[in-house]
This record gives C-alpha cells, sequence and structure tokens, in this order.
C-alpha cells in the first residue's frame, strides 16, 4: 500500500521521538560518567525531590509537646520502677525507682484530625492537618554525640557518610550552580562536620556548611563570594590556569577523589559567584513573607531566615538542606536536665518561622514535592532526671513529624507506652526513618551502596524497612 506523505511523517513520529530521547539518555549518560554531580536515574519514580531537615539540637520532649500521655498527669510526683536508658548503657541496671514528672504544658486537640499536642508550639499546630506523626521512634546512643552521629549517619561511632551525602552520591544535583547539599549553622559539636561529612564516599558529595549553630544571622552566608579587586574577566583567567595546573597534577594521580573533588570545588565556586548571592539575599523577598517567618522580631529572626533560606535553596534545586537551630556548647540548645521551663525559649525562637516555612511551602505548590522532617536525636524521659526539675535523655521512644512528599498527612503512626518512655506500638528505628526518606525520593535503601574497603556499604547498613503504611 502506497503511503501519503503525511502519513508517512505521521507514522515516523513516535521513531523520531524515540531518536531524540535516546540521544538525550545517551547524552545524559555520559554527563553522569564525566561528571559524578549529573543527575542521576532514581530507582524508581520519586514522590519527593527534596528534603529539608529541621534538626532540633539536643532532644526535644516529646510528652511535653506532641506525644499526649493522661497518666502523666495522674502519676505527677510519684516514686515508680523505670528502666533508665543510661543506667543501663552504663551499669547494666534495670527497674531504677524515679519521680514521674507532668508535662509543664496544657494539652488540647488540634485540627480536623483532633491531633492531640500541648501549647508549647501554638503556630505549629495549626498545621497538624497537614503533619504526619511518628510517635514511635527509637534510636542507638545515649549520650548527645553517639545519637546524633547516628542521626546524620546511620552509625554510632564508625566514621559514615551523612544522610545528604548519600543522596546527592545517589541522585545528582539538580542545580549545577549551587551545592547539592547545604548544611545551615551546624554544630561544631557532637560530630561536627561528620554530620555533614562524605566519609568514603567521594569528596564531592560532601554538604557545604553555611553559618554555625548559635552564631549571629550574619554568619548564615557563604563566604568570600564576590573578588572586590578583580574583574570577572580576570578571575576566570586565573582560573583556567588553575584548573589547567590541577589537571596535569590529576593526570599524575588518576582516581584521586580529593584532588577531583577541588577541581569541581573551584569550577562550582566560579558559577556561585553568579547565582548564590542572589538566592542567600533575602531582602528581595516581600515584607509578608518574612513576616511570614518572623524575621526582624528579636525572638524569630535568626531562625526565620534560616528557613526562609532553605525555602530559597530547595526552591533553587538543592536537594538536601538541613537546617540546626542549636548551639555549641556543652549542653545542646533542648538539653534541659535540670530546667524543663527552657523549652518554652526555643519553642519560641523556632514555632513561628517553622509554621512560616509550611505555609509558604504549600502556597508556592512546593509542599507536594518537599519532604519537611522535624525532630532531634532522641527524646526525654517521662520523669525527673535525679528527682529534679528536668528530664533526662530517652533515644527508646520520642516523636518527630514529617510533612509533604507523599507523606499521609493529619495522621499519627506508631505509639509509645502509657508513660511516654518507650516505643511499643509500630514501632520505626531510625534505620527505618532513613529507609523511607530515602524511598520517597526514588532511592531503595538496599541498592544505594557504595563499596570501600572490600566490602558494601549503605546509609541503613544491613537494616531498615520503609514504613509503607504512612505513604500515599
Amino acid at each position: 500500500m502506497l503511503l501519503t506523505r503525511r502519513q508517512a511523517l505521521k507514522n515516523a513520529a513516535c521513531g523520531f521521538g524515540y531518536l531524540a530521547l535516546a540521544g538525550l539518555a545517551a547524552e545524559q549518560g555520559r554527563a553522569a560518567a564525566t561528571d559524578p554531580l549529573a543527575v542521576k536515574t532514581p530507582h524508581f519514580p520519586p514522590k519527593a525531590k527534596r528534603v529539608i531537615f529541621l534538626f532540633m539540637q539536643g532532644g526535644v520532649s516529646h510528652v511535653d509537646s506532641f506525644d499526649h500521655k493522661p497518666r502523666l498527669n495522674r502519676d505527677d510526683g510519684k516514686m515508680m520502677s523505670f528502666e533508665d536508658a543510661r543506667a543501663l548503657a552504663n551499669t547494666g541496671t534495670r527497674g531504677v525507682s524515679q519521680r514521674v514528672m507532668k508535662p509543664l504544658w496544657q494539652f488540647r486537640q488540634y485540627g480536623q484530625c483532633g491531633r492531640w499536642a500541648s501549647e508549647l508550639f501554638p503556630e505549629i499546630n495549626r498545621h497538624v492537618d497537614d503533619l504526619c506523626f511518628l510517635h514511635s521512634l527509637h534510636t542507638e546512643g545515649v549520650a548527645h554525640g553517639p545519637a546524633t552521629l547516628f542521626l546524620h549517619c546511620g552509625s554510632t561511632n564508625f566514621i559514615r557518610p551523612s544522610m545528604g551525602s548519600w543522596i546527592l552520591y545517589g541522585l545528582g544535583t539538580a542545580n549545577a550552580n549551587l551545592p547539592g547539599f547545604v548544611s545551615i549553622a551546624p554544630s561544631a559539636g557532637n560530630g561536627g562536620p561528620r554530620n555533614y561529612g562524605n566519609a568514603f564516599l567521594p569528596a564531592v558529595y560532601q554538604g557545604t556548611a553555611v553559618g554555625r549553630a548559635g552564631g549571629p544571622v550574619s554568619d548564615a552566608t557563604i563566604r568570600n563570594l564576590r573578588n572586590p579587586t578583580l574583574s570577572r574577566e580576570a578571575q576566570r583567567r586565573q582560573l583556567d590556569l588553575l584548573q589547567a595546573i590541577n589537571a596535569e597534577q590529576l593526570k599524575r594521580s588518576p582516581g584521586d577523589t580529593e584532588l577531583e573533588a577541588v577541581l569541581g570545588s573551584y569550577e562550582l565556586g566560579w558559577k556561585m559567584q553568579s547565582n548564590a548571592p542572589d538566592i542567600l539575599d533575602l531582602s528581595t523577598e516581600t515584607k509578608a513573607t518574612q513576616a511570614l517567618y518572623g524575621i526582624g522580631e528579636k525572638s524569630t529572626d535568626t531562625f526565620g531566615r534560616e528557613c526562609l533560606m532553605a525555602r530559597r535553596l530547595c526552591e533553587a534545586g538543592v536537594r538536601y538542606v538541613q537546617v540546626t537551630y542549636g548551639d555549641n556548647s556543652a549542653n545542646p540548645a533542648w538539653d534541659q536536665h535540670s530546667n524543663m521551663p527552657k523549652h518554652a525559649d526555643h519553642a519560641r525562637a523556632v514555632d513561628r518561622p517553622i509554621a512560616g516555612l509550611l505555609t509558604d511551602l504549600k502556597q508556592r505548590g512546593l509542599i507536594d514535592d518537599t519532604i519537611v522532617w522535624w525532630g532531634g536525636e532522641f527524646g526525654r524521659t517521662p520523669y525527673a532526671e535525679k528527682n529534679g526539675t528536668g528530664r533526662d535523655h530517652n533515644p527508646g521512644g520520642f516523636t518527630v513529624w514529617l510533612a509533604g512528599g507523599g507523606i499521609k498527612a493529619g495522621i499519627a503512626h506508631g505509639a509509645t507506652d502509657e508513660f511516654g518512655h518507650l516505643a511499643v506500638e509500630d514501632k520505626v528505628h531510625m534505620h527505618d526513618l532513613h529507609a523511607t526518606i530515602l524511598h520517597q525520593l526514588g532511592l531503595d535503601h538496599e541498592r544505594l551502596t557504595f563499596r570501600y574497603s572490600g566490602r558494601p556499604f549503605r546509609l541503613t547498613d544491613v537494616h531498615g524497612n520503609v514504613v509503607r503504611t504512612i505513604l500515599t
């Protein structure tokens, strides 16, 4: 049968499209082979493209915030036997007598879902219908150092890549002009740079630190982005010469990933000069948006700016942004061993900025493919530490919440016992949380591996299960 010219073009259209797609795929494959930060194909279609982790350093008391336990009010002041995590770790002692301590803030129900929460976080409570509470988290490490490393790296003591580095390794960067992994105001303690480090992954996957925990808001920037003495043309010539010299050095040391990362960082630094200043310049935001985050008000200005910066970075294509609320002291921010009322000051500093971030992401349509993760390295005990006025560390059962990125909204998963001490129902280990977040990004935690020192490694080691009941 003879075909007209129109019929031939119509029938061949899919073939042309396939050829174009094959060409693009080949080009992407070549880029991935030469550029370790090139966009990579996920293991399966993702529900989320990026993560904002709001790290509450030191451990928020779940029984004073989001885990409602009426029995604490009924038994307040009574001496009862608890399995104390610190005593168990140090001496193997079980069944230590402790004084039950009721919540310092009143609980009531919020939202259409009727979620119980305390008055500690009034602004966040207005968003409970958008949140998924995990009330049965449990983790490794009683002290801040091991528990914080486990939270970020999946290990309490060995040097392992941080979660952001694993994500960047697995997916590449969505914007070649910006870092793919940024840690805003990280703490120097309890693991310090290891919490955003690449460990044995190629150095190109390490996080970029912006500012420091407890520091002035003026530090929350990337320094020396602009050269005030040289023109861009002169800087480009200077960089080209430096890169040529380094390339010759690399020929003598093929496979030197640290040197390769240095070369890449120089080129990225050049690109950032034209892009990062605008991203970090919050003055371009409207007054209404700045007010939404509490910018300009003494108690919320610093964390508000950091949360707004996180939104701008994610909007620009950064895969993983961590915002730390903490400091560099021996006892991190939320670590109230003898002064639980101090929780109110910290809550006041983060409550409005976090609520503003949730509102802003929702208004911009970003919440659908952005995971917001809120939580600390562990929770706190339902009893008073040393019969005093504070609470000790509690890795056995605590609460975190997630929002967006294909996570079910307005629900609670799992439960602690009637005192809020130990996770007992639908328990979620930190490895499980890591596996679930990776899954939403299209990454199979069992396939996201890197061979080092003779064996394959992964973020979840040989553990971890995706918590599928919380996924849409």
